[in-house]
């Protein structure tokens, strides 16, 4: 019988051959020279900062700073001569100046590095009373989009114009909130982020580079962009606190107490004009109330009325007419609640041509001597009288705030209080 195949046998006859395993020598072969050990630690960190000399390293530092100030000059002269900056930076200290002054606030945004010049700018412009709250663009659209009010207007920062984040959350805030942008772009009509909103709040502030980071590190990081973007921020800072404020130094120690530049404010910083004066156009005019609709002119209880809702206690009765606290406080009488403002006392109603200049840089110390000395003639005694309203000069030369004559005479000598 034959015999039958079995699987055995089938894999025998058809399992392909297997090579035969050489036979490992009974001994190795000499080797000549040892091996060196591999190192246990890694090669000396000193060893490849060496690579790079120090010659190299200056140059390369030498290289960043010229670059920045190569940048910083074209921005200058491009402020200095283009109409569209000019008109941009202008526009732009006058948007946030009103914005300040009505009760709103500058609201700051950027994301990276941009985002980190958006909130050094926050700082300076704090520290000169220019309120400013810094707004995270993603934060914006998980709830602090709250943060924005009615009269608030907006600061971004984007080298592009094109940031993904600030164009989302440009999205959710209303048009009307005036947009400035510190960007690369030289003309609104190409910055992107202005793009559905209304051309009469878009405010370009140009901060271009003449070239660019990877032309000039082999590396696109922001180094030039945001050197430029910080000055020109800067720049605006100051050119707001000089519109406000008669004496931005002032503002700034007054909001800078602490550190070496508060120290120094208090060792050599005397108390001056600036320091005591209201600004004009925070005084209230005052309006004809409701209870003495049956008179056709001003009453002193309308000034009264004024006078409660000012914060300073002075009232305009026109846009050149100012009454002093003092003046309001001597109206004791019922009777006189229903006179005519033109019938009490003459001296009661101050026309701005009758204000007496001081500048106000000038010390109180100063200017308390020079009236004190002015009184001492008859003729200083007549337009230094009572109730006489000082009004301050401001760095444009603009009598923009007053003071009472008797806040000065009443202080105290600055060394009777250190004493």
């Amino acid at each position: 019988m034959e015999d039958r195949p079995t699987m055995t046998a089938w894999m025998k006859k058809n399992q392909p051959l297997t090579p035969v395993s050489p036979l490992l020598p009974v001994t190795l072969p000499h080797v000549c020279e040892p091996i060196p050990p591999l190192p246990m630690t890694p090669p000396d960190a000193d060893e490849i900062l060496d690579a790079v000399s120090n010659e190299a390293a200056l140059r390369t530092g030498l290289h960043v700073i010229w670059t920045a100030k190569d940048a910083v000059e074209y921005m200058w002269d491009l402020l200095h001569s283009d109409p569209v900056a000019q008109e941009g930076f202008l526009n732009a200290v006058n948007v946030i100046s009103r914005t300040i002054h009505r009760g709103g606030k500058l609201i700051i945004s950027g994301i990276g590095k941009s985002g980190k010049i958006a909130k050094k700018v926050e700082a300076t412009m704090n520290s000169f009373a220019i309120r400013s709250v810094f707004l995270h663009p993603t934060e914006a659209v998980h709830g602090d989009l709250g943060i924005i009010a009615e009269n608030d207007c907006l600061l971004l920062f984007t080298f592009s114009g094109r940031t993904q984040e600030l164009s989302a959350l440009l999205q959710h805030i209303p048009p009307h909130h005036p947009l400035l942008v510190i960007t690369s772009h030289t003309h609104p009509s190409t910055c992107p982020l202005f793009a559905g909103r209304p051309a009469s709040n878009c405010i370009l502030l140009p901060a271009p580079i003449p070239v660019s980071e990877t032309s000039s590190f082999g590396v696109p990081a922001p180094t030039t962009s945001t050197t430029t973007a910080l000055v020109l921020s800067d720049a605006l800072a100051i050119a707001v606190a000089r519109r406000l404020y008669p004496t931005p130094a002032d503002v700034f120690h007054k909001y800078h107490p602490g550190g070496a530049i508060g120290a120094t404010a208090q060792r050599v910083g005397p108390r001056r004009m600036g320091d005591l004066a209201v600004q004009v156009t925070d005084v209230p005019i005052a309006q004809k109330h409701k209870h003495t609709a049956a008179s056709p002119t001003l009453t002193a209880l309308d000034i009264l009325l004024a006078a409660a809702r000012s914060p300073s206690g002075w009232v305009r009765v026109s846009e050149h007419t100012i009454i002093a606290p003092r003046q309001i406080q001597k109206l004791g009488s019922p009777e006189q609640l229903d006179y005519p403002v033109h019938a009490l006392d003459p001296d009661f109603v101050v026309e701005k041509s009758d204000w007496i200049s001081v500048p106000a840089a000038t010390t109180v110390e100063e200017a308390r001597q020079w009236i004190e000395d002015m009184r001492q003639s008859e003729r200083g005694r007549t337009f230094l009288r009572e109730g006489t309203v000082l009004g301050i000069v401001d760095a444009r030369g603009d009598v923009s705030a007053v003071v009472e004559i008797e806040d000065v005479i009443e202080l105290e000598p600055a060394h009777a209080m250190e004493e």
